[in-house]
């Protein structure tokens, strides 16, 4: 008898494991474990901690299998899945007024245009939802499986004004959806994606303090600003934030930064970077940052950047022969970078900053993640000079890939420029480039 279930897809099958003995193979799919479906790797996890586990398996041909297993309580099998659901990734139903894949060219890839708003993401991933499409069997499942923490995207706690930005009716129950996740025993990571004119000024305001109210459920809250592309036809009419508005941002959330130091010992809101860049402000002090909650979102990775410059050391290291090393990075980041290079005394060691502009995505965009192989080539290829080698910026490859958004990659950059080019995904990795480059 066929089951009819959810489908998870093997991408790979680790050596050794307990997968690769069974010879189980990319491709195969995975319908049940111990007569159940499962829908995504949250319920694999729970149903693989038994000792006795019973895989329905369904090769490429079609056929389907049964495997029993005997093996330790919560060994892992050794399979990694195309996706971490079988079912399908929740897509956002909602039109938002700052959607970034809105923005995006066409004729990329098909990834970059998935717009993903799936609480198990969230949990697994850190991917921000907007509870726009939780229902109340995803509540129920979130409270029994103890989902936690969950990433909101919140934006205003206005609920009018939520629903502009978000272009959906429900946007506006955003206070009660949060209390009900507490409820459930959730705790929340949050942010504000800021929209001049539209989210900051008393809006702000009243999102912060809103959001406050709910700590210490609520563990953090960032504000990162509005992304904007070249390729805004037909989208709502946005600007970015002009240095002396970055200021007035900046200036608001230390005040409510040092109200709740005072209060918790924690600042609790956060900023991105790029409000200090775009300011020309300093960036905050290490210990602001607490454990860095929001470290992926943009939010302190410039100073644990500098933190984890100052631990390396250059003392004796020279070169017998000049050396010319391009150090590419974006507009941003350059204006980080270019002091401590400048700091970073080498004999025959000649280092040269390349902030590239993003001409892909208009240079409105001056983030490194964001840049694409195409724009990094161009910038190299009219610097004149002689050049050993290129350090490339391992943010702006495809996570756990040497590819660009735009598909080249470093060895295509190494083929055209004629010169080594090698990656830098931190501080300590572009250090160790510079100081012992071979």
């Amino acid at each position: 008898m066929r089951i009819l279930a959810f489908k998870g897809i093997i991408a790979r099958v680790l050596p050794n494991s307990i997968a690769s003995e069974l010879e189980l193979a990319p491709g195969d799919r995975l319908l049940a474990v111990n007569g159940k479906p499962v829908q995504d790797i949250i319920d694999l996890s729970f149903a693989l901690a038994e000792e006795m586990v019973e895989l329905l398996i369904e090769k490429a041909n079609g056929e389907q299998e049964i495997i029993e297993i005997e093996k330790n309580y919560d060994e892992d099998l050794g399979i990694e899945f195309e996706s971490a659901v079988f079912d399908q990734v929740r897509r956002c139903a909602n039109r938002c007024i700052f959607c970034f894949v809105d923005q995006m060219p066409p004729g990329m890839r098909d990834s970059l245009y998935v717009k993903d708003d799936d609480y198990r993401l969230s949990f697994l991933y850190g991917n921000f939802i907007t509870l726009t499409n939780l229902g109340p069997r995803d509540l129920e499942r979130i409270r029994r499986l103890h989902l936690s923490p969950l990433y909101v995207s919140v934006h205003a706690t206005d609920g009018e004004v939520r629903q502009k930005m978000l272009g959906n009716k429900r946007a506006g129950q955003i206070m009660q959806q949060l209390r009900d996740l507490i409820d459930a025993g959730v705790e929340l990571h949050t942010q504000v994606v800021l929209c001049p004119s539209i989210n900051d000024g008393p809006i702000l305001e009243k999102t912060i303090a809103d959001l406050a109210e709910l700590y210490p459920h609520v563990l953090s809250l960032a504000i990162v600003p509005v992304g904007l592309t070249r390729f805004r036809e037909g989208c709502y009419p946005l600007k970015s934030f002009t240095a002396d508005q970055a200021a007035v941002i900046i200036n608001t959330v230390h005040h409510w930064q040092r109200r709740f130091q005072q209060q918790w010992g924690t600042a609790f809101v956060y900023l991105a970077d790029e409000f200090y860049v775009a300011a020309g402000h300093p960036i905050p002090k290490y210990d602001v940052y607490g454990d860095f909650p929001q470290l992926e979102n943009g939010v302190g990775i410039v100073r644990m950047f500098l933190a984890e410059w100052e631990q390396q050391t250059a003392d004796g290291v020279a070169y017998s022969e000049k050396h010319y090393i391009d150090v590419v990075c974006g507009v941003s980041a350059a204006k980080i970078i270019e002091p401590l290079l400048a700091d970073l005394k080498i004999p025959n060691l000649n280092t040269r900053v390349v902030a590239v502009e993003n001409n892909f995505f208009g240079p409105s965009v001056t983030v490194t993640g964001l840049l694409t192989g195409q724009d990094i080539l161009a910038a190299l290829r009219r610097l004149p000079g002689p050049r050993t080698g290129v350090i490339i910026p391992g943010v702006a490859l495809r996570k756990g890939e040497a590819v660009f958004l735009d598909d080249l990659t470093p060895d295509n950059l190494a083929q055209e420029l004629g010169a080594t080019v090698r990656t830098a995904y931190f501080a300590k990795d572009l250090h160790h480039l510079l100081t012992a480059w071979r």
